[in-house]
């Protein structure tokens, strides 16, 4: 992924950051918290009334080529750390939606997130060259639950695995998430969280 990732064109669809419930996600043949996704297809059917969250689902199209993310989405009580949107020109790494994707940079194969109140579960399709851990902690930096791409899933490779691969984490009163592929290169599309 280099600097001809930038040269695409620039002419992208204007989005807007939107708030969605869960039933707006289409995430079918895709991995998810299966609890979670069952308490929410009960609370769905159910004639209780259930609080289900809201969600966030961030717009990256906005972002310029190899733009800096830190404070962007600081609307949406979002801080990014060690990150950077790119437009990948590899193959390997096709995006989910769009063009535009995150990457961890200058360090590679790590990147953190920080929420400015607490969410209870958060997503990402995710494609990386090799195994990756998606962890969330609380505010006292304590690790409330974590999920694994199992191995490397790019395109156009015999992974097991497809490409942008849908990780999840819930928990409550999540203040942090990490990607770690232990200096290996991944991109996140779709980042999208619930209160």
């Amino acid at each position: 992924m280099g600097k001809q990732a930038c040269l695409q064109s620039n002419q992208r669809p204007k989005f807007e950051d939107r708030q969605f419930t869960l039933g707006h996600f289409d995430i079918q043949n895709q991995t998810i918290d299966s609890t979670f996704q069952s308490q929410m297809q009960a609370a769905a059917g159910s004639s209780e009334k259930v609080a289900i969250p809201n969600c966030i689902y961030l717009n990256l199209e906005n972002l310029k080529c190899f733009e800096v993310v830190k404070r962007q989405y600081e609307q949406w009580d979002v801080i990014f750390d060690n990150c950077i949107a790119i437009q990948p020109s590899n193959p390997a790494f096709p995006t989910h939606s769009g063009q535009v994707v995150l990457m961890a940079a200058p360090k590679s194969g790590y990147l953190e997130v920080t929420f400015l109140r607490p969410v209870q579960f958060v997503s990402a399709f995710i494609t990386s060259s090799q195994r990756l851990v998606l962890s969330a902690y609380n505010r006292d930096r304590q690790l409330l639950a974590q999920t694994v791409l199992s191995g490397a899933n790019l395109a156009n490779s015999d992974s097991a695995v497809p490409p942008n691969t849908l990780l999840s984490v819930k928990a409550s009163d999540i203040h942090r998430v990490t990607f770690c592929a232990f200096d290996g290169q991944f991109t996140i599309d779709g980042f999208s969280f619930c209160f």
